[in-house]
């Protein structure tokens, strides 16, 4: 390293303590930046150097906003944060780096479940349901009927289903899923089961309602009964449980 008087050296470490980097403190200085970087990591080696690129345009604070605007639900996309952000940009800021930097808080984006809608009349009942048999024992849940139904696909899943496709290849069998008019791609099944096993399954040929469940649990579930079978031995003190219908008393036939 070429030689430094003490004063230069007491002014360049001077600088480093101030805040200046290497490259500022040669300009100043008019040493070469080589010798100012060997002086820094002789006197300071933990020093941080200042990171490349321009300084980001969204603050720790804006971040944590943007993240609050997502969690609370006030903003869904990253498109939203950005027009309710913008106010506080001293400049245009795009939503590609807004959507950069709330991946940087840990958030990712994903594709909203389907569920059924649960109105707040819907939470409170299933919230009474839970207090209302949270100290039920397991002699108590094993007079339970559990009933729900369900749709059984012929070809696959009804969601999307990816392939690979070559650049330029034109439609083929391999890139198209067939698809069923009137129902013929699969069909709906009521059934039942409890502790001792399953009961029978019923076919739907008709959209379900609720003069229809009730004709199922009138007429499908009262033949099951009556059959004897293991799963509703219990069945003089059972209750159906369904996931719309939170409970209802089975009355003996």
């Amino acid at each position: 390293m070429k030689s430094i008087s003490q004063d230069q050296l007491s002014n360049i470490l001077s600088l480093l303590e101030s805040g200046h980097s290497t490259r500022q403190i040669a300009s100043l200085t008019g040493l070469s930046h080589m010798t100012v970087s060997r002086v820094s990591k002789k006197h300071f080696p933990t020093l941080q150097k200042p990171s490349a690129g321009c300084p980001s345009l969204l603050s720790d604070t804006t971040l944590h906003r943007a993240q609050r605007l997502i969690t609370t639900g006030k903003a869904s996309t990253a498109v939203d944060v950005t027009k309710t952000l913008q106010d506080t940009f001293s400049q245009p800021v795009s939503t590609q780096k807004v959507r950069r930097g709330l991946k940087k808080t840990g958030l990712k984006a994903v594709v909203k479940c389907k569920r059924p809608f649960l109105s707040k009349c819907h939470m409170k009942e299933r919230m009474d349901f839970a207090l209302s048999h949270q100290y039920w024992t397991v002699e108590d849940w094993k007079r339970v009927i559990w009933s729900d139904e369900t749709k059984v696909n012929i070809r696959g899943s009804d969601g999307k289903k990816w392939v690979w496709k070559t650049p330029g290849e034109g439609l083929s069998s391999r890139l198209v899923d067939g698809t069923f008019k009137f129902g013929g791609g699969g069909l709906m099944i009521w059934g039942c089961m409890g502790w001792d096993g399953v009961g029978y399954a019923s076919k739907i040929d008709v959209k379900m309602d609720a003069k229809l469940y009730v004709f199922i649990l009138e007429d499908e579930l009262q033949k099951a009964l009556g059959t004897g079978v293991k799963l509703l031995r219990r069945w003089s003190s059972s209750r159906i449980m369904t996931p719309s219908t939170p409970q209802k008393r089975l009355k003996p036939g």
